[in-house]
């Protein structure tokens, strides 16, 4: 069996490195099992975001997000998000539909996710 990597982006890193110890380690405990899902499965267990050609999953760790994508190594997670955050973002935005639905319609989502990258190029 090939290694799997979780691999976190500079954003979801830091998100992540704010957090306390203790939380850490219980979102760092969740990843346990993803190796396997990630690998043996289609993702239909984790909310998934759809927007030009690329997608994105969703799972839920207490009151937190992970949003992360297939890679060729296992996982690049984009970000770890409050689950406070996304309902302020939502009521913010005023949607009323589901979670993964409205943040797969809205563009200040996608460019939430795209900040991380030009965040690692600074």
């Amino acid at each position: 069996m090939r290694p799997f990597q979780i691999i976190f982006n500079p954003t979801s890193a830091a998100e992540l490195g704010r957090m306390p110890k203790e939380l850490q380690l219980q979102i760092l405990g969740e990843f346990r099992g993803l190796p396997h899902q990630v690998i043996a499965t289609e993702l239909d267990e984790f909310g998934k975001l759809e927007r030009g050609g690329k997608t994105l999953h969703r799972f839920r760790v207490g009151d937190y997000r992970v949003y992360f994508e297939r890679h060729d190594l296992g996982v690049l997670v984009h970000r770890i998000l409050s689950r406070n955050t996304l309902k302020d973002f939502l009521y913010r935005s005023g949607l009323k539909v589901e979670e993964d639905e409205a943040l797969q319609q809205n563009p200040k989502f996608w460019d939430l996710i795209e900040s991380a990258k030009t965040a690692a190029k600074d």
